[in-house]
C-alpha cells in the first residue's frame, strides 16, 4: 500500500518524469527506498513521477492524533541542492536534455576508467548538464551539489524563516549563489584563498598573475597494464615554473575537470576535449585530442585565478609518489571553499558596483555571447564545408587536369621525332605538378582550417558555460529586488557575485582578442606558404619547358 507524505516545499517539475508538488500538499508515496535522493509517487492531482526526497515528510502509521494525521513537524531547513532526476538518469549510463542543451556523462564509458593505482576510491559524481541553448562541442560537467560542514548547516537551520519561491534546482541555488547571499556561507579563509578583484580601465578584473607560466603537452604514449589486458594513453605534462614533466591521462583531466567546476561557480572552465569510445589509439584521434588538450591547458595556465588554486597546482606538479597523489586527491575532493563558501574568498574594490551598470553590463554581454554563439556555427560550417571540397573536390579536379596533361605528353611520344623528346617530358612534369597541387589542397585544412575550427570549438564550450554564469548574477540581483527591507546587507553580498561575474567576462574578452588575432596570423601565413608553394609548383613546370632544343623545335 502506498504511503502518504506532507510536502514540506514547493518544488516545480522542470525535466520529463518529475512532478511538481506544493507545499502542505499530501501526496502518495510508493516506496521508501530512495533512488539518488528522488522519491516516486503521485500528487493530489492524479499525476505520477519523481520529487525530491527531502521535500516531503512521510507520514508514520504510529502518528498521535493530536498532529491530525500528520508526522511531527520536521525543523524546516534549506533542503539540500540535488542533482535533477534526468541527471540520476545520467549518471546510470543514460544521456538526456536538460533546458533545451545536451547532457553529457563525463565519468561513464571506456575511455578512461577510474581503476589505476593513483586512486583507491570511487570518484566523486558530479552532474552532467546542458549549458545554454546550443549544444556544446566539448563535454560538459557542472558543480557538485554543495557540500556542508556542521555549522552551516545549524545556520541554515537558523534562517529558515527567510521566505523562497526560486525552484530549488535553478543554477542559482545549485551553485551556492543564494545561500552566499542569504549569509549562510561560513567557512576559514586563509590569505592564500584569497582571490582579488581590482577595478581596471573598463570595469573589475582579476588582479594580474604575478607569476605566469606556461604548460607543454607532449609526447602521448600508449601504455599497458593487468599484464596488457588494459591499455590507455599518457600525457607528459611540463610546467615552465617547474621544468618537471609528469605523466597524466585523460581520466585525470577528467577528474580535474570536475574539481574545477565545482570549485568555480562563476568562471568558466574550459571544456575538456570530448571522448570516444573507440578508435581511441588511432593516430589521428591521438593529435586531435592533443591539440584540444594543449588548447585547454593554454586557457588553464592564462586564467590568474584557475591557474594558482591549489587542486590545478597539484595536477601539473605531483609526481609518481602514489601516496602524495591521494592525498592531494582527497584533499581536494573535501574542500570546504565550494559552492557559497567560494563568494567568501573573493576580495572586491572598496567602492561598490552599481547595480544598474552591472545589469546593462550584464545583458550587453548575454546579447554579445549569443551573437558571437550562432556565428560561431555559422562559420564553422562553412569551414567544415569548405575543407571538404579541399580535400575530395579540389584535389579530384586538379588529378583530373593533371592527367589530361600526361595523357597529352603520351599521345605525342607516338610521333617519335627527337626534337619533341623535351616536350614531351614537360607536359609530363606538368601533369605531376597539377597532381602535386591536388594533394597540397587536400593536406592544407590540417594547417589552416583545422586549427581555427578547434579554436571556435573551445570558444562554443566558454560560450555555453555563461548562461549558468550569469544566471547566478541575476539570481542575486532579482534577491536584491526582491528584499529591500535586507537591501544593505543583500547589497554588499551581490556586489561580491557581481564583480566576480564581470571580471571573469572581462578575462574572457581579453583571451578571446588574444586567440583570435594570434590564429588569424597563424591562418594567413600558412595560406601565404600554402599559394607560394603552389606557385613554386607551377614555376619549376614553366622551366621544363625552357629545354633549348624545345625552344628551337618551335622557333619560326
Amino acid at each position: 500500500m502506498a504511503l502518504k507524505a506532507k510536502v514540506l516545499y514547493d518544488f516545480h517539475a522542470e525535466n520529463p518524469g518529475e512532478i511538481s508538488i506544493a507545499e502542505s500538499e499530501l501526496v502518495s508515496v510508493f516506496t521508501e527506498e530512495e533512488l539518488d535522493g528522488w522519491l516516486e509517487g503521485e500528487n493530489s492531482r492524479g499525476e505520477v513521477g519523481l520529487f525530491p526526497a527531502s521535500y516531503v515528510d512521510i507520514i508514520r502509521d504510529h502518528i498521535s492524533a493530536s498532529n491530525n494525521g500528520f508526522s511531527s513537524p520536521k525543523t524546516i531547513t534549506q533542503p539540500p541542492a540535488r542533482t535533477s532526476s534526468s541527471d540520476s538518469q545520467s549518471q546510470r549510463g543514460f544521456k538526456v536534455g536538460s533546458g533545451g542543451g545536451s547532457s553529457f556523462n563525463t565519468s561513464q564509458g571506456s575511455d578512461d576508467d577510474w581503476d589505476d593505482d593513483w586512486d583507491d576510491s570511487s570518484p566523486a559524481a558530479y552532474e552532467p548538464q546542458g549549458f545554454g541553448s546550443t549544444p556544446p562541442m566539448y563535454p560538459v560537467a557542472t558543480s557538485l551539489p554543495t557540500r556542508r560542514s556542521s555549522q552551516q548547516q545549524q545556520q541554515a537551520k537558523g534562517s529558515a524563516t527567510v521566505g523562497r519561491n526560486l525552484n530549488r534546482f535553478s543554477t542559482f541555488v545549485k551553485s551556492g549563489g543564494e545561500a552566499f547571499l542569504l549569509g549562510e556561507a561560513s567557512a576559514f579563509v586563509k590569505d592564500g584563498d584569497k582571490i582579488v578583484v581590482v577595478m581596471g580601465n573598463h570595469g573589475p578584473q582579476w588582479q594580474e598573475d604575478p607569476y605566469p607560466f606556461t604548460c607543454t603537452i607532449d609526447d602521448p604514449t600508449k601504455q599497458t597494464k593487468f599484464k596488457g589486458m588494459k591499455s590507455y594513453m599518457s600525457y607528459g605534462l611540463t610546467p615552465t615554473h617547474t621544468n618537471i614533466q609528469v605523466n597524466r591521462r585523460y581520466k585525470h583531466f577528467d577528474w580535474l575537470y570536475a574539481r574545477l567546476v565545482e570549485r568555480f561557480p562563476v568562471i568558466s572552465v574550459p571544456h575538456l576535449p570530448e571522448k570516444q569510445a573507440t578508435g581511441r589509439f588511432e593516430e589521428d584521434f591521438i593529435s586531435k585530442r592533443r591539440k584540444g588538450l594543449i588548447w585547454w591547458m593554454n586557457h588553464m595556465t592564462s586564467h590568474p585565478v584557475l591557474a594558482h588554486c591549489d587542486v590545478f597546482q597539484h595536477f601539473l606538479t605531483c609526481g609518481a609518489d602514489e601516496k602524495a597523489w591521494k592525498m592531494g586527491k582527497r584533499r581536494a575532493e573535501r574542500d570546504d571553499l565550494v559552492g557559497a563558501n567560494f563568494f567568501l574568498t573573493i576580495s572586491t574594490p572598496t567602492v561598490p558596483l552599481d547595480l544598474q551598470e552591472v545589469e546593462n553590463n550584464i545583458e550587453g554581454f548575454k546579447a554579445f555571447a549569443k551573437k558571437m554563439d550562432e556565428n560561431i556555427v555559422s562559420m564553422n560550417t562553412t569551414i567544415t564545408e569548405f575543407s571538404r571540397k579541399q580535400m575530395t573536390g579540389f584535389k579530384k579536379e586538379y588529378q583530373k587536369v593533371g592527367q589530361s596533361f600526361r595523357l597529352l605528353g603520351q599521345a605525342f611520344e607516338l610521333d617519335q621525332q627527337a626534337f619533341s623528346a623535351s616536350l614531351n617530358k614537360a607536359l609530363a612534369y606538368t601533369g605531376e605538378a597539377y597532381e602535386a597541387i591536388g594533394e597540397y589542397f587536400a593536406e592544407q585544412p590540417r594547417q589552416d582550417l583545422e586549427p581555427i575550427s578547434d579554436l571556435l570549438d573551445l570558444y562554443r564550450g566558454h560560450l555555453a558555460n555563461y548562461p549558468d554564469i550569469i544566471h547566478v548574477q541575476k539570481g542575486a540581483l532579482t534577491k536584491v529586488k526582491d528584499c529591500p527591507k535586507q537591501e544593505g546587507e543583500l547589497n554588499e553580498r551581490c556586489n561580491i557575485i557581481s564583480c566576480a561575474t564581470l571580471a571573469e567576462i572581462q578575462h574572457f574578452h581579453r583571451t578571446r582578442v588574444r586567440d583570435f588575432r594570434s590564429q588569424m596570423q597563424h591562418h594567413l601565413c600558412q595560406q601565404i606558404s600554402f599559394f607560394q608553394k603552389i606557385t613554386a609548383k607551377l614555376e619549376e613546370a614553366l622551366h621544363k619547358y625552357d629545354d633549348d632544343q624545345c625552344v628551337k623545335a618551335s622557333g619560326p
